[in-house]
């Protein structure tokens, strides 16, 4: 799977959850949290995570769902800077295919999504300590008290999708 993997960058709340949550799905090959740079006024980093898939196994449509759906997409906050909302592509290809999927999800959500497209630019990954922050120990309280909610309502929304291996709790 990994040499026909897609990539798509990915940010709007804690790189933690965001990894979390695409962790658990079937079609994933890869997560890698960290924090996410683009161009111009967004050339500030950003938490995120860029996500290899297999569009054979996981569209990107369904991707992109289960990203507006697990974040706050349709609000603005103080912490915008930090925690973008973001679809970060890697060609122009991806980017008009990004375009369609969200305004389709605008018009099936009934809402307006602040969600950014934006080019990918930079990545840089968050230490060793901190990798695959949900599974290494998901009782810790970020874990049981931010993460497993979001990871509730991706089984709810998205059961179909759902990697019953990976995921371990919730």
């Amino acid at each position: 799977m990994a040499d026909e993997a897609e990539k798509i960058g990915l940010g709007g709340g804690c790189h933690w959850c965001t990894e979390a949550v695409f962790q658990s799905l079937r079609g994933v090959a890869k997560v890698e949290s960290g924090w996410i740079t683009s161009e111009g006024t967004h050339s500030t980093e950003s938490e995120g995570v860029t996500v290899h898939f297999d569009a054979g196994q996981i569209s990107l449509d369904t991707l992109l769902e289960i990203h507006i759906l697990t974040h706050a997409s349709a609000s603005n906050h103080s912490m915008r800077n930090k925690y973008r909302s973001a679809i970060y592509t890697f060609s122009d290809q991806q980017t008009e295919r990004a375009r369609a999927i969200l305004q389709t999800l605008a018009t099936r959500h009934n809402t307006a999504l602040i969600t950014q497209i934006l080019p990918f630019a930079a990545f840089r990954a968050v230490t060793d300590a901190y990798k695959n922050y949900y599974y290494t120990a998901p009782d810790r309280p970020f874990c049981v008290n931010i993460i497993e909610p979001k990871l509730k309502k991706l089984i709810k929304t998205h059961r179909d999708h759902i990697d019953e291996t990976r995921l371990k709790k919730s």
